[in-house]
């Protein structure tokens, strides 16, 4: 359909995994398979079923990826909330965390509603 790289909202969520690459890498080794392993796969999967959708034919398809995409997001959010509870992450960062992904949601939200539009 088209280069999942043109979309504004991969670009932020790619920017975002890379960010919480980062982020969890001071997380409690303990946590390696765990929770930091839970953020990774959070994070990775909104770019990811973002590209996945752009490869699908339809507009149909692209839609259900991007929704799988907006799932990620919300999964990502709490694992936020449980990291800055346990202590990992402070509230200053996780204010600005929460930010980011509210941004990338919404972002994902106007274009489900503009791919389910469309012909």
């Amino acid at each position: 359909m088209q280069n999942y790289k043109d979309l504004l909202v991969w670009q932020k969520a790619h920017r975002f995994t890379l960010k919480m690459y980062a982020v969890v890498s001071a997380f409690p080794k303990e946590e390696t398979y765990n929770l930091t392993s839970q953020i990774k796969r959070s994070a990775s999967s909104i770019g990811s079923n973002i590209a996945e959708g752009c490869g699908r034919f339809t507009s149909k398809n692209l839609a259900s990826f991007l929704q799988i995409a907006l799932g990620s997001t919300h999964e990502l959010e709490y694992q936020l909330l449980l990291s800055k509870d346990l202590k990992f992450i402070d509230e200053e960062l996780f204010i600005e965390l929460e930010k980011e992904v509210g941004e990338i949601k919404a972002m994902l939200i106007s274009l489900i509603k503009k791919v389910r539009l469309a012909p």
